[in-house]
């Protein structure tokens, strides 16, 4: 049998135009042949791409759903935060000394527990500070009572509460008019 050619079944000699294992023609030379390292280190370097690839599709699937539980009870709190500006509106009427303070101290003390093992914080006052709209929503503005107070908070009407790292609600504020 002559090199390169092929006997068939029958006996008819055929060229050879099949690699063994695979069916790429020897006579086509338009594509170029990859040796077998550089088709390994190829599939490898294919293989670490899809690999890091889900690693971020992971890693962004745990913090979306982090954050998903975080917030999942923003708006069954948000409902609640009326009630809690009304409870602490009434604790600020009574007597300090009075049996029904006492009372509406540990109804107010349990709520505000129950709302912190969830994630919820009050901000901290912002009276005396300047005006920060990250934070604040100023309500109106009334005369500054000195020059040292213009810009700055004078009173809060609402405070803000944030739910983990989000603000759910903003502190609603008087500030003390600047153009005085």
């Amino acid at each position: 049998m002559a090199k390169g050619k092929k006997t068939s079944e029958k006996g008819n000699t055929e060229p050879d135009s099949k690699i063994e294992g695979g069916t790429k023609n020897v006579e086509n030379t338009d594509i170029p042949e990859l040796n077998f390292e550089e088709q390994i280190k190829e599939l490898k370097d294919q293989n670490l791409r899809l690999y890091a690839e889900f690693e971020n599709f992971r890693k962004r699937n745990a913090r979306e759903r982090l954050d998903l539980m975080s917030t999942a009870s923003e708006k069954v709190i948000k409902a609640i935060l009326p009630v809690v500006d009304d409870l602490d509106r009434a604790l600020k009427n009574f007597p300090k000394e009075s049996e029904e303070r006492v009372g509406l101290d540990l109804i107010y003390a349990k709520l505000i527990g129950t709302l912190k093992i969830e994630g919820l914080n009050p901000m901290e006052s912002p009276v005396g500070k300047p005006l920060d709209v990250e934070t604040m929503e100023a309500i109106t503005t009334i005369p500054a009572p000195s020059e040292d107070q213009k810009g700055k908070v004078i009173d809060e009407i609402e405070r803000g509460y944030m739910l983990g790292s989000k603000i759910i609600r903003y502190a609603k504020v008087v500030v003390a008019d600047i153009t005085n």
